[in-house]
C-alpha cells in the first residue's frame, strides 16, 4: 500500500467518530511498519486518548522504527490528556506523516518542531484538503470563537416550506427525515425559534435506529412564549436553553428555571443573532444546526451568520402566493445583493434531493 493508502485509512478512521468527539477534533491514526498495518486508532470522545495513543497501544513495540500516518498534527501541550507528540517520540517511531496542522495558533506547528527536534522524519500536508473537511467545525470554532451554523430547510419544488393553512407534515420522504436525524446527532447543539414550538410541539431530539447523541436544544424566544407543558419543556431528554431578550418578565424565567431549562437572556430587548452566537461561543457550544422556520431563516441570511446550507427539495407542487418559503424577513431588493453560495454536493435521499451549499 502506499502513503495515500494508508492516510485514506485514518481518514476514515477518524469519520467514524464525527458528531460524538467535540469540543475536540475528530482524529485517526495508523501505525505500519515493514508495509504491514500494525496499529489502529481514533479519537472517541473529549476527555479520552487521542488517536495516536490507541495505535501506539495497539502497536506495542512494533512502533520502534515505524510509521505513523495521522491525519491531525500530535498536540505538544498537557491538556486533559498528555501531549502526543512525547509520545510518539518516546515509542521510537521514526517517521511521521501528517495531513493537516492544527488550527490552534498557540499550538500550531509545536508538536512538528518538536518531533523534528529529536530525528524524527516529519512530512505534512498528505490529503491535507480531506482531513481539514473533517474538521471544518473545529477549525471555524478555534479560529472565530463562534458555533459553525448549519442552516437545514426541506421545501417542495417550487420552493415552499408549508401549504397556505400552515400544514408541513410532511414535506420530505422517510429517508430524508432520517437523514435529518444524522445531522442532528453531529452538532452540539439543534435550534428553532418560538414559533415552531407554538406550531409544532416539537421534541428536537435524535430518533436513529441504534440511537444517537441528543444535542443541546436551544430556542430563540424574545418574550418567553414557550409553553411550560410543551414538549421540549417536560421531556427531559436533552438540555434545553431558551435566549430570550433583555425585557422578559422575572416570573417567566422564574418558571423556566424551576423546570430545569437554562434561560439566556441577552443585553437587547429582541434577540440579536450575531449577540446569540458569541455567547453560544463562550459556552463552548462549536456547531449549531439551525431548524428554524422561515423567519429565523431569515435572520440568519441577513445576518450572513452560516457556515452550510442543507436543502431537501421533494417531488411535490404545493403552489399559493401566500405558501411560505424557506427564508422570511424583509429579504433582498436588487438580485445583486443576493447571496451567492457554491453547491458542494447533490444527492439523492430516497425520494427526496439533497443539495448542500456553502456561502461564497
Amino acid at each position: 500500500m502506499s502513503d495515500q493508502s494508508y492516510m485514506r485509512l485514518a481518514i476514515e478512521m477518524a469519520k467514524s467518530a464525527t458528531g460524538q468527539t467535540s469540543p475536540n477534533p475528530v482524529v485517526g491514526a495508523v501505525v505500519v511498519k515493514n508495509n504491514q498495518i500494525v496499529g489502529l486508532g481514533a479519537h472517541l470522545k473529549a476527555g479520552e486518548p487521542h488517536a495516536e495513543v490507541h495505535a501506539i497501544q495497539m502497536a506495542g513495540e512494533k512502533a520502534k522504527d515505524a510509521t505513523i500516518y495521522v491525519t491531525l498534527e500530535p498536540c505538544s501541550h498537557f491538556g486533559k490528556t498528555p501531549p502526543c507528540a512525547d509520545l510518539v517520540i518516546k515509542s521510537g517511531i521514526k517517521r511521521v506523516v501528517i495531513a493537516a496542522t492544527d488550527p490552534n495558533p498557540q499550538v500550531a506547528g509545536r508538536g512538528i518542531e518538536k518531533m523534528c527536534a529529536r530525528g524524527l522524519e516529519v512530512e505534512v500536508g498528505l490529503l491535507k484538503d480531506e482531513a481539514e473537511a473533517l474538521n471544518q467545525v473545529f477549525y471555524h470554532y478555534i479560529q472565530t470563537g463562534l458555533p459553525f451554523v448549519t442552516l437545514k430547510t426541506a421545501m417542495s419544488l417550487d420552493g415552499k416550506i408549508a401549504t397556505s393553512s400552515g400544514h408541513s407534515r410532511w414535506i420530505t420522504g422517510e429517508e430524508a427525515r432520517e437523514d435529518v436525524h444524522y445531522y442532528r446527532h453531529r452538532h452540539d447543539a439543534i435550534l428553532v425559534g418560538v414559533n415552531t414550538v407554538l406550531k409544532d410541539n416539537p421534541s428536537l431530539t435524535t430518533r436513529l435506529p441504534g440511537g444517537g447523541k441528543n444535542p443541546i436544544r436551544i430556542i430563540l424566544d424574545t418574550h418567553l412564549r414557550t409553553p411550560l407543558d410543551s414538549t421540549i419543556i417536560m421531556d427531559g431528554k436533552a438540555e434545553t436553553w431558551i435566549v430570550t431578550g433583555s425585557e422578559a418578565e422575572m416570573s417567566k424565567v422564574k418558571e423556566m428555571e424551576k423546570r430545569g431549562v437554562e434561560v439566556i437572556p441577552l443585553d437587547t430587548p429582541t434577540v440579536k443573532i450575531p449577540l446569540m452566537l458569541k455567547m453560544m461561543g463562550l459556552k463552548g457550544v462549536t456547531s449549531i444546526f439551525v431548524e428554524g422556520g422561515s423567519e429565523v431563516h431569515g435572520s440568519f441570511l441577513q445576518e450572513k451568520a452560516f457556515q452550510q446550507l442543507i436543502v431537501y427539495f421533494a417531488p411535490r407542487i404545493i403552489g399559493g402566493r401566500d405558501a411560505p418559503s424557506s427564508f422570511g424577513g424583509e429579504g433582498i431588493q436588487v438580485m445583486s445583493e443576493a447571496l451567492e453560495v457554491n453547491i458542494i454536493n447533490v444527492e439523492k435521499v430516497g425520494q427526496d434531493i439533497r443539495v448542500i451549499a456553502v456561502p461564497k
